[in-house]
């Protein structure tokens, strides 16, 4: 009984992995978005830049979101400058680049680091097991792609280069959850 008792507590001291509910940030206007308010959808983050060989991304993101905004999928960017100087605008600046160049709707964020000591938390959770409690990963350039199910966990990256609109994700976001 003694050994059932130091079992349970053993496992309820252990600290859950966070979910992206737990995060809030920045939106590119400065207003707080607190992630719990898209619960129950499922959500690409992206690291996303103007200046970069990958930066069209943006026009295929946009009809992904076009495509499956009103079937509780949502696409949250976040501008980096992380890889050879290729987002070194204001959030004001990325944010008419992005409207005027691709007529992007889907959430914008204000510009971060996704890579070293100065690391965005959501980043930190992303990229590390020991707080996303599914995989480490590192970002290795612009446009990687993170999948969140509806209940906040990390499902899967994708690498940069994966088109927004390859089967894979289209599988995803449409495949049921129950």
């Amino acid at each position: 009984m003694i050994f059932l008792m130091m079992i349970g507590l053993f496992f309820s001291s252990q600290p859950q992995p966070k979910s992206i509910y737990d995060f809030t940030a920045k939106d590119i206007d400065g207003k707080t978005v607190d992630f719990s308010s898209f619960k129950g959808k499922k959500l690409m983050i992206v690291n996303v830049a103007s200046k970069c060989g990958l930066t069209p991304q943006y026009e295929k993101l946009q009809q992904l979101y076009d495509t499956y905004r009103d079937k509780n999928f949502e696409i949250i960017a976040f501008p980096a400058n992380n890889f050879l100087n290729q987002e070194p605008g204001t959030d004001s600046e990325i944010k008419n680049f992005c409207t005027t160049n691709y007529g992007v709707t889907f959430t914008m964020m204000s510009k971060i680091s996704v890579k070293g000591e100065d690391m965005h938390p959501i980043y930190r959770w992303l990229t590390s097991k020991s707080e996303n409690g599914v995989m480490d990963s590192e970002v290795e350039w612009n446009f990687q792609k993170y999948l969140i199910d509806e209940n906040g966990r990390l499902v899967k990256m994708l690498p940069p280069r994966t088109s927004p609109l390859d089967d894979e994700i289209i599988q995803w976001i449409t495949q049921s959850t129950e």
